[in-house]
């Protein structure tokens, strides 16, 4: 009974140590990820574009300059990423859009997008407004509504 109490204690003990770790690795990410909005925030500009395509391709496949790739992390080289191909002013451009916008970009239509380097971080139509995809039902959702006869 008494080596348990003692296997309890240093599991307990690896834990506490394990989360007081975690929590400061967070907050330095976090001061990283803060500084990092706050530079893309002062070098956003408008631009008019007429998206091509727009796919999630992983970033080796994705037909980013090489140099861009080079300085991704390693683990984020083989994620998927929103990739957005778009026509502003003469010349075609390969742009990788917020996840939250992603969605939002009309294929075949001209935008302006708000973009910092080659990251699209808004979306507004220029004719129109935009249409919002309608949200994916889940399991549950597709069930309930055949229920209820929706």
């Amino acid at each position: 009974m008494k080596t348990f109490w003692i296997v309890t204690l240093i599991i307990l003990i690896v834990l506490v140590v394990a989360l007081v770790v975690l929590y400061f690795v967070g907050k330095r990410l976090q001061k990283k990820q803060d500084a990092q909005a706050e530079q893309m925030e002062a070098m956003k500009q408008t631009v008019s574009m007429l998206i091509i395509d727009k796919k999630t391709l992983p970033l080796k496949q994705s037909g980013l300059p090489q140099m861009v790739i080079d300085q991704a992390p390693k683990l984020m080289r083989r994620s998927k990423v929103p990739v957005v191909k778009a026509k502003v002013g003469p010349r075609i451009m390969t742009f990788i859009a917020d996840n939250k916008v992603f969605d939002l970009i009309p294929v075949k239509k001209e935008v302006k997008a708000v973009i910092s380097g080659i990251y699209i971080m808004d979306v507004k139509g220029i004719r129109s407004q935009l249409e919002t995809p309608q949200k994916k039902k889940g399991f549950f959702g597709r069930i309930k509504a055949k229920v209820t006869g929706k």
